[in-house]
């Protein structure tokens, strides 16, 4: 080991100018974290049931490919340094647990923090960046998440550009994601440091409020929603604004699990599900295995939505798609059922970023599908006006296409 260690330090000099790996997550990811539902209680058989799950259930076909353990899988560090794992909570270690999960056809990840500490108290990186990413391809790790707890003065991007290049130096593919939350604008600099960066805070599990823990809070999903503006001119592929991980499942309502999921989808953002697998509701599992939604995410053009316009509490949402075709998004944030309509024959909008327009103003019919029912046998059109009425704190998506 000490002698890699050394040809991994000899070649560092060739390595400082090379930063993320190129290629990767030229979608947003889709994967799975273990903290939304269980925090620091992680072990190797709850993760291994997980991964289980994620087959079982259908979401691996549905795109879900990384398994993620968040804080609290440390042990302590060895006499050279190096990372272990807790040898009570994971007796086989984590090389064995990679190996399980790449059996199932999964992807593995891992965390870690850009401090002396993780956020849960346990060994970060600082200082130890390299020898961390050479562990971490020794046990075959796709994903990092890296956090940013007990950083002190610490400059962000210069710890996460060394762990990038650590990360580069190791020789192992991963998918680099930022946990600093936003503080120091991450989207102005991380696009070659990493594949996805946050936003924002801390996600709770509630669709429109604020927990507040005196010294820092976290958001509600339409409060995380609403940090988002301006930043859609960052994102693409291979490098995502990443609004936090997902809280379908872990006890919203499902039409208000459906408007989160269908929004995460729309800003292009990853899909890193955070409930019990093992134990989802078959709405949840429904919510979260929507094929036209995770489509609408997955899209290759890779452009984040925009909001088009703010109406009695609706607000219209907006995202083009390859070939032409649009998701075209009502979002309801009242507490009460609001009704929209849409004139088709007066129906124009241009994207700002980029110009691309959809209008149905012409002769030629556009198709309409409601995501988030049965596909019927035949779809709706834009020969008529659109009315529909809009629940409570829920969505209609369409994608509208020729």
């Amino acid at each position: 080991m000490k002698q890699v260690v050394a040809l991994l330090l000899f070649s560092i000099s060739l390595s400082l100018s090379a930063q993320k790996f190129e290629g990767l997550a030229l979608t947003p990811p889709m994967g799975w974290n273990s903290w939304n539902k269980f925090a620091c209680d992680v072990n190797e058989a709850k993760i291994r049931e997980v991964a289980d799950a994620m087959v079982s259930t259908g979401m691996k076909d549905a795109g879900y490919e990384y398994v993620v353990i968040d804080d609290c899988w440390h042990g302590e560090r060895d006499a050279q340094g190096f990372i272990t794992a807790n040898a009570e909570r994971f007796p086989s270690g984590i090389k064995a647990l990679s190996e399980y999960i790449h059996a199932k056809g999964l992807k593995f990840g891992i965390y870690s923090c850009a401090g002396s500490k993780t956020c849960g108290g346990h060994p970060g990186s600082q200082g130890h960046e390299f020898q961390d990413a050479l562990t971490y391809a020794s046990w075959g790790v796709d994903y990092l998440k890296y956090d940013w707890c007990y950083t002190g003065k610490r400059n962000a991007e210069e710890a996460y550009t060394t762990m990038s290049q650590a990360l580069r130096a190791a020789g192992r593919p991963v998918v680099f994601s930022l946990c600093e939350w936003g503080g120091n604008k991450p989207w102005e600099w991380a696009k070659p440091v990493g594949h996805l960066w946050r936003t924002t805070g801390d996600i709770y599990n509630c669709f429109d409020c604020i927990k507040d823990y005196g010294g820092w809070k976290s958001w509600g999903a339409m409060q995380i929603l609403d940090q988002q503006d301006g930043l859609r001119k960052f994102a693409g592929p291979g490098h995502w604004n990443d609004p936090d991980m997902l809280e379908v499942g872990n006890g919203m309502p499902v039409n208000e699990e459906r408007a989160h999921f269908t929004m995460w989808c729309m800003l292009a953002a990853p899909l890193i599900a955070g409930n019990d697998l093992r134990s989802m509701t078959i709405e949840s599992l429904g919510v979260l295995s929507n094929r036209q939604a995770i489509a609408i995410n997955q899209d290759s053009l890779g452009i984040q939505c925009f909001r088009y316009e703010i109406k009695d509490s609706v607000e219209t949402w907006l995202k083009p798609l390859q070939n032409g075709r649009w998701a075209l998004c009502f979002l309801n944030r009242s507490t009460s059922p609001k009704s929209i309509s849409i004139d088709w024959k007066a129906f124009s909008v241009k994207d700002p970023l980029n110009g691309l327009e959809i209008n149905t103003t012409g002769q030629e019919v556009w198709q309409l599908l409601d995501i988030w029912k049965p596909t019927p046998k035949k779809l709706m059109n834009t020969k008529k006006p659109l009315v529909a009425s809009i629940p409570a704190h829920d969505v209609l998506c369409l994608k509208v296409f020729k």
